[in-house]
């Protein structure tokens, strides 16, 4: 399992602030996310970084057993 955690705003789409998900890529778990969380998710997936293990990484990135995905939204402020 792949342990997908969310921050800021993602935390208020979810209402949690991490879930366990199983995918080969990071794709994959982003897409049982997507179904899981809906329209608002997926909006805002595609505004934000994805990291995996604190690395920036794509879509296409293969997962490991115990990699951690991290979503991390856009931030504003001054």
């Amino acid at each position: 399992m792949t342990c997908l955690r969310f921050f800021g705003p993602m935390r208020d789409v979810t209402g949690a602030s991490s879930a366990e998900f199983s995918g080969n890529t990071v794709a994959d778990v982003l897409a049982q996310a997507a179904t899981r969380y809906g329209e608002q998710f997926t909006r805002l997936v595609a505004v934000s970084q994805v990291w995996v293990n604190g690395e920036s990484v794509t879509p296409a990135t293969s997962l490991a057993l115990g990699d951690e995905v991290a979503i991390i939204p856009p931030v504003s402020g001054g």
